[in-house]
């Protein structure tokens, strides 16, 4: 069964459709960005920057760049309004050439500053190992929880107050949470690295979920974190439009393909051990947006080939995180082992939320 207006469908666990043939996310997501276009219609979007006007400081915001076209395109309304933002890229050894190209044009472009944090990759490398042996499904949360705690990092060691994200509800909401993990848990991290590694987590940045949780909803170690294309009608396909004529920018061939490991997680380890299919999520986000129609989607899913050379890539992935072939393959037909089967911090996150809800609405 399907969705009659995205196109997720009952392949994904936590799907509920109703009487109407319409799913749990879109129930609840398609009002939420609906409401937000109405009320964004109504913001003088300048406002929102101006604190950060007044910092008189080098940088007052530091943003976080993968060359991808949210991020990018947050560098741009930077530029926009004036600001001075330092930019800051991870590179995390899996960067394609394109992916470098734009971060290199938009940076000089806007003449802003550009910092780029390079992972020790042996160690970086010794983790995403344990992770993919480990049999879990967001192998990315290695990288995910290392680029957050890196901007914190930053900021506070910088004495920069704001970092802007291009973390947006219009484009990327709705994740099933059977194909992902809380991105601030580095317990399982670290849990998961030492079940299947004897080497130590030394250089790795990593962060404690108060650090981003808190920086997210008050200002905590003089750090905020701040949304901007959540106070704009935010789409892709004009986003990326601005950032071509302007930037000279390049697409890629979906979202995330800025990073080579994101491309083969998504198009190739995700489908064929985990039955995930990424896509689904993401262009039913674009529906839900009004940027494409279900039947533009539906023709899009209907290609399943890999996009590009598999048997080069397999090899590549193969060649950069030390596996050989034979490893490789028994570990995709491995049995499937949920997060929590590692030590984890769910439970004091709940708590803990709990609570700083409780004294929030105090």
């Amino acid at each position: 069964m399907i969705c009659k207006i995205c196109v997720l469908d009952n392949s994904i666990k936590s799907l509920k459709i109703n009487n109407f043939g319409i799913c749990n996310y879109c129930e609840e997501f398609i009002p939420i960005i609906n409401n937000k276009k109405i009320e964004n219609k109504n913001k003088n979007f300048s406002e929102f920057f101006n604190k950060i006007k007044k910092i008189n400081s080098n940088y007052n915001c530091l943003i976080g760049v993968s060359g991808g076209v949210d991020s990018s395109y947050v560098v741009h309304l930077a530029k926009k309004e004036n600001l001075r933002p330092l930019l800051l890229h991870f590179d995390n050894g899996w960067n394609s050439e394109l992916a470098v190209s734009n971060i290199k044009k938009i940076a000089s472009k806007c003449n802003f500053d550009l910092e780029t944090y390079v992972v020790n990759w042996f160690e970086f490398k010794e983790i995403q190992r344990s992770f993919f042996k480990a049999g879990v499904i967001d192998i990315e949360l290695v990288t995910d929880h290392a680029i957050f705690a890196n901007l914190i990092n930053t900021a506070k060691k910088k004495s920069i107050k704001y970092i802007l994200s291009g973390t947006n509800i219009f484009t990327e909401h709705a994740m099933p949470p059977e194909w992902m993990w809380r991105k601030t848990d580095f317990k399982n991290i670290k849990s998961i690295h030492y079940n299947f590694s004897d080497k130590k987590i030394v250089t790795y940045p990593h962060m404690n979920f108060f650090s981003y949780y808190i920086s997210k909803h008050i200002n905590f170690y003089g750090v905020k974190l701040l949304e901007p294309l959540n106070f704009i009608n935010y789409e892709k396909k004009g986003a990326i439009e601005i950032l071509k004529k302007e930037y000279d920018w390049k697409e890629y061939q979906d979202k995330h393909f800025e990073s080579f490991f994101t491309k083969f997680y998504q198009a190739y380890i995700l489908i064929k051990k985990f039955k995930v299919d990424k896509r689904k999520s993401h262009l039913s986000c674009l529906i839900r947006n009004s940027e494409l129609t279900r039947e533009e989607a539906l023709n899009i899913l209907s290609n399943n080939s890999y996009p590009g050379n598999l048997d080069n890539d397999i090899k590549y992935f193969c060649k950069k995180l030390d596996f050989n072939m034979n490893e490789f393959e028994k570990i995709m037909n491995e049995e499937i082992v949920p997060h929590n089967a590692y030590d984890n911090s769910e439970k004091i996150f709940k708590f803990s939320k709990k609570i700083f809800n409780f004294f929030k609405k105090i």
